[in-house]
């Protein structure tokens, strides 16, 4: 990536800042697009040792115009920009459409009309629903089982067409579960992690869904080899480990990590609505390995550790009681 002239949309969020830094690392002349913010936050961008290298851009990825300022000599977009909060979906779904959808149409179009190299495309595990038969690979079937699901499959949709429709050089990354350091909590990693620390009670909603749980640092080194892979034009490639763990069996791993006595308490607001829970997720990685040549170098209780050990210095980030 050396030389590259590169954007990151969503780049003061969760995986966009770890990806923005990582590009900053590699080389790449770095150009973030945050969501503006009165207060001239960048997000996570704003802790971050790497900032004075980065370009921003504080818009909003719904306005065509900032989106195509944004765009404009790039070589290559990393699309990460989105709502992602599962249970604010039920109550807000039109916000859902209007950023995921919008905001990746506005991406594409100025992508299209630009003539970038490359758009990285990010979708999310949460299209394929509850798995029909595991381990999902890419042709699974799609089910909008949360509006944000849905949105997340619009988006994807609107990708490819682009593809097939005007050779625009497209690669839909799809990641699995990501966690580690900066992620909110609305994930349900931190969520136990911030409760286990500040207590001796674990409040959760539903403890069997199995999910296919990754560390942020291996989606990152998935999404930028996805830029540089000839054979990912045109593609959708999962990223996950390939191994499912139950949410209470991730629950117990945390609390063993840490070495206390917490009960676990079965929470009813903290359940999604009836046929929305994705049960089962665990992905198949295949192609991810024979197109990019990746694999997984961080195990889960490795980032499990790492992850504890950041959320112990930014409690104050995290409100514990409060039901995601």
């Amino acid at each position: 990536m050396t030389g590259k002239r590169v954007l990151v949309t969503g780049a003061g969020g969760f995986i966009g800042s770890h990806l923005t830094e990582k590009l900053v690392e590699l080389g790449a002349r770095t150009r973030a697009l945050v969501h503006y913010r009165s207060n001239g936050s960048w997000g996570w961008l704003d802790h971050s040792s790497r900032k004075s290298n980065i370009e921003v851009i504080a818009g909003d990825i719904r306005d065509r115009d900032c989106v195509h300022k944004a765009v404009r000599d790039v070589d290559v977009v990393f699309h990460l920009a989105a709502l992602i909060g599962i249970p604010y979906s039920y109550y807000a779904p039109a916000s859902y459409i209007e950023t995921n959808i919008h905001g990746t149409l506005n991406v594409l179009q100025a992508a299209r009309e630009l003539n970038v190299e490359r758009v990285v495309h990010t979708s999310t595990s949460e299209v394929y629903g509850t798995a029909m038969r595991v381990p999902i690979d890419e042709q699974h079937p799609l089910q909008g089982q949360s509006p944000y699901s849905a949105s997340k499959i619009g988006a994807d949709k609107l990708a490819e067409s682009f593809f097939l429709s005007f050779a625009l050089p497209v690669v839909t990354i799809r990641p699995f579960n990501a966690f580690g350091p900066r992620q909110s909590a609305r994930a349900v990693i931190p969520t136990i992690i911030s409760q286990c620390l500040q207590g001796d009670v674990l409040k959760l909603g539903s403890l069997n869904p199995t999910r296919d749980f990754n560390y942020v640092g291996n989606t990152v080194d998935g999404f930028i080899r996805g830029a540089k892979s000839k054979d990912a034009v045109g593609q959708t490639i999962n990223l996950g480990s390939g191994n499912e763990v139950s949410i209470g069996d991730v629950a117990q791993k945390v609390i063993r990590i840490l070495g206390k006595a917490v009960e676990i308490r079965h929470e009813e607001e903290r359940v999604r609505p009836q046929n929305s829970e994705v049960e089962r997720l665990i992905a198949d990685n295949s192609k991810a390995s024979s197109l990019l040549g990746w694999k997984p170098a961080v195990s889960l209780d490795d980032g499990l550790r790492r992850t504890i050990d950041w959320i112990q210095e930014h409690l104050e980030e995290y409100r514990p009681g409060y039901a995601v």
